[in-house]
């Protein structure tokens, strides 16, 4: 019974999992002591705790789909249907990170396309799928709360959020106009009409208002305007008069991963020869490093563990979240849209990874050309 617990734990929480065994072994070399508090980056766990707590408060208001069915009422052609889908997790993504963009908008997807007739259904739901994964994952990678390895680096490499915006916005500019141009040349003619049966209403406005405010008071905090511990307690307290039950949705398992990764990284870099080899094998070469690390572990892992080993954070930046792109594990929001989907329609798995592949390395191979022509 034991076993079969730890196995399950494992097989759902495999990236904590990894991250927890290597922060072990490395323990056994670097035997711990007062030092080990100092690896820990104690802002990034407070803003990411904030964010995710603040971002499951406005998710569960559905301020998000009201505001996407208002905009799919409009809708009059396939083309445009596609395009608000997809743009709505591309533009959203940069604000309420690409997880929770995914959460929201595909399972809305499923239900816009329930509504209209099967052969649209048929033709439409595996390639929206995944344009609306590949543009999360690009959209979210503009700004220092798109994602949870772009606010941590953001942090330790020093980058005003301007900066870090003026950094990403090229790749983000060429993201956006890729996605365009592949709605747009998709051979999906005809007229549609949205209706739906049911409106979506939001259901508190005050509480929307609280957590508008808390995300403001996280927003400051990203531009080092306010003391990270100061919005922590204003965070809590603004949600726990809300709805305290919010806290329950916070992702607890990636702030554990965070700790686990810090502890292992702090570790090896106390250890001269794994510090130095890492160094060599980094150094310059920070932007495909980051694309590949990420193809294995994903991108957020890779973040954590090669920033260690290096002062050329820009680089790495571009690097892991261009990384994003590629394999189905390349990042963990792409898990969501595969899992989604799965839920929706068993069968429709092994196409959707086919062309989840092709089109990730298709955009992935663009954008790292344009990495190198810059």
């Amino acid at each position: 019974m034991i076993i079969k617990k730890i196995y399950s734990f494992i097989k759902n929480e495999t990236v904590l999992s990894i991250a927890a065994i290597l922060a072990v072994i490395s323990s056994f070399f670097v035997k711990p002591d007062i030092d080990y508090l100092g690896y820990i980056d104690f802002r990034t766990l407070a803003l990411l705790f904030c964010l995710m707590a603040v971002m499951a408060g406005l998710q569960k208001t559905g301020v998000f789909n009201v505001l996407a069915q208002c905009l799919l009422k409009r809708v009059h052609g396939i083309k445009g249907l596609t395009f608000i889908l997809v743009m709505l997790c591309f533009f959203f993504s940069m604000l309420i990170t690409n997880d929770v963009a995914l959460i929201t908008f595909v399972p809305f997807t499923f239900t816009v396309l329930n509504i209209v007739d099967k052969s649209v259904k048929d033709k439409l739901i595996i390639p929206v799928v995944v344009m609306q994964t590949i543009a999360a994952n690009l959209g979210s990678m503009l700004t220092p709360i798109g994602n949870p390895q772009n606010l941590y680096l953001q942090g330790i490499s020093g980058l005003g959020v301007g900066e870090f915006i003026a950094l990403m916005l090229p790749y983000a500019a060429i993201s956006f106009v890729m996605l365009s141009i592949w709605i747009f040349i998709r051979r999906d003619k005809g007229g549609i009409k949205i209706s739906f049966t049911e409106n979506v209403h939001i259901g508190d406005k005050k509480r929307i208002i609280v957590y508008l405010v808390a995300f403001i008071v996280c927003l400051l905090t990203v531009a080092r305007v306010l003391d990270y511990k100061l919005t922590l307690l204003i965070v809590i307290a603004l949600i726990s008069a809300a709805d305290y039950k919010i806290f329950a949705k916070v992702d607890y398992t990636l702030l554990l991963t965070f700790i686990a990764f810090f502890v292992f990284i702090g570790n090896m870099g106390r250890i001269p020869v794994f510090e130095e080899y890492l160094k060599s094998v980094i150094d310059g070469r920070e932007c495909i490093t980051g694309v590949l690390s990420s193809q294995l572990i994903s991108n957020v892992p890779a973040a954590l563990l090669l920033s260690g080993f290096t002062d050329k954070f820009k680089e790495l930046i571009i690097g892991v979240n261009l990384g994003g792109l590629g394999t189905l594990i390349a990042s963990m929001a792409s898990l969501i849209s595969f899992k989604l989907l799965g839920r929706e329609n068993k069968s429709l798995r092994g196409k959707y990874l086919i062309y989840f592949t092709v089109s990730n390395i298709f955009f992935l191979a663009v954008l790292l050309a344009a990495y190198y022509v810059f």
